[in-house]
């Protein structure tokens, strides 16, 4: 008797999940995703300016899931689902393969988005992936060492200028990041120049920084945001990013550095199955986050568009994806079985948290909101609780503490091919 046969496209947080939980089950399970490792994407910024090195926010697919028998992993990027073969088409350069399936979880995540202006990318690259961070990361590494090598003032203030574009939880990571390298790390790094120098400029069209936070929160996230020397742009809008600067509203700003942190798109998910998506790409799904009309077909994670208590969708956060795929497990489960479905999938908000620095943090948890050092100690908790559960519990939690607090790691290494 052939088993059922399960695909999952994307091993991130949703993906993973449902893997995890899938595992021992009376099906075949095959992970597919283009990477051989799952990223823990909340703390790429930290890779981006030097507090992390990769590995210490990766680990192996296959490693992850060597315990689970009866789930493969395959390395590919998926260009496509037919929904009446019921096959996910890979990219192959040697040959088209197609791979099978019964059911079909597709949770593939999300990309930037440039509002139009997709031409913007090449200049001010997004966090997304580990090439992102260390692309990143070269960028702001080698833009001190050429203003230590410059004779020129104009050309030093433009190569110690630092934009980041959005005052999400990224932006404002980011922002925070980039002020604390300057002023702590690199300080005592440089003979002509001075780090502390470095202009850093958060940018948020709307009208405060972490607009989705409680405006107390944010306030104090902006009067952090301040003590760390990042200026901070509210109510006005990036109008034109070039390989010069930016222009806000109509104020040209000369920087070498530009990063994106302003919005994010849906992944093509919702153009494989031909169905109708939502304005920033997302796939709407029903209670059981299954495609209308597809009932073997699942979508997870920021590819779907699911609606919270209030009615509005969801946020793109990796909570939600775990409880997503997690949730998407029982069901599968429980058809394999032949057993009644689970209740409607409903999110389990335990709140939301944005570091600012070293020691500096908001956390709103509906009942409880904190900010300064009490919630930078709890989102440290939390962050590393999320992170080792696929590695070395003890070892990661020591070095990466080590690494974050001290900044005495061997990330501050500029590799890779010079920026374009």
């Amino acid at each position: 008797m052939v088993r059922p046969r399960i695909v999952i496209v994307g091993a991130g947080f949703g993906g993973l999940s449902a893997a995890h939980a899938l595992g021992g089950a009376d099906a075949d399970v095959t992970v597919i995703d283009r990477r051989n490792y799952h990223l823990f994407q909340p703390l790429l910024y930290q890779v981006a300016t030097a507090g992390l090195s990769p590995a210490q926010i990766a680990s192996p697919i296959r490693a992850i899931l060597r315990r689970a028998a009866n789930v493969r992993v395959v390395l590919g990027k998926v260009s496509g689902v037919n929904r009446e073969r019921r096959v996910v088409r890979l990219d192959d350069r040697s040959e088209g393969r197609e791979i099978p399936y019964d059911q079909l979880v597709l949770a593939t995540g999300s990309r930037h988005a440039y509002f139009g202006h997709d031409e913007w990318e090449s200049v001010a690259p997004g966090l997304k992936k580990i090439d992102d961070a260390t692309s990143i990361r070269r960028r702001i590494l080698t833009a001190f060492e050429q203003a230590e090598a410059s004779d020129s003032a104009e050309a030093r203030r433009r190569l110690l200028s630092f934009v980041v574009i959005g005052a999400g939880p990224t932006g404002v990571e980011m922002a925070g990041s980039i002020a604390e390298l300057a002023h702590v790390a690199l300080r005592h790094d440089f003979r002509t120049i001075d780090p502390r120098d470095a202009r850093i400029v958060l940018v948020e069209a709307g009208a405060r920084v972490l607009p989705a936070f409680p405006p107390a929160l944010s306030d104090a996230a902006h009067k952090a945001l301040e003590r760390l020397h990042v200026e901070v742009r509210l109510g006005t809008p990036v109008t034109h990013c070039d390989d010069g600067g930016v222009t806000i509203g109509s104020e040209y700003v000369p920087a070498e550095t530009i990063v994106w942190a302003a919005g994010v798109a849906a992944s093509a998910a919702g153009h494989w199955l031909g169905v109708e998506k939502d304005r920033i790409g997302r796939v709407p799904v029903g209670p059981d986050l299954t495609v209308p009309g597809h009932p073997e077909i699942f979508v997870i994670g920021d590819t779907a568009s699911v609606a919270g208590v209030d009615g509005q969708p969801l946020p793109g956060l990796a909570p939600v994806a775990k409880q997503q795929g997690a949730y998407v497990a029982r069901v599968l489960r429980a058809r394999l079985a032949g057993k009644p479905a689970p209740p409607p999938f409903r999110y389990r908000d335990f709140g939301t948290m944005a570091t600012i620095g070293r020691r500096s943090a908001v956390a709103d948890f509906g009942w409880l909101r904190l900010d300064g050092t009490l919630a930078w100690l709890m989102w440290g908790l939390v962050h590393v609780s999320f992170l080792i559960g696929f590695r070395n519990r003890a070892i990661v939690m020591l070095d990466w503490i080590w690494s974050y607090v001290t900044f005495q790691s061997g990330a501050r290494l500029i590799t890779g091919s010079e920026p374009d």
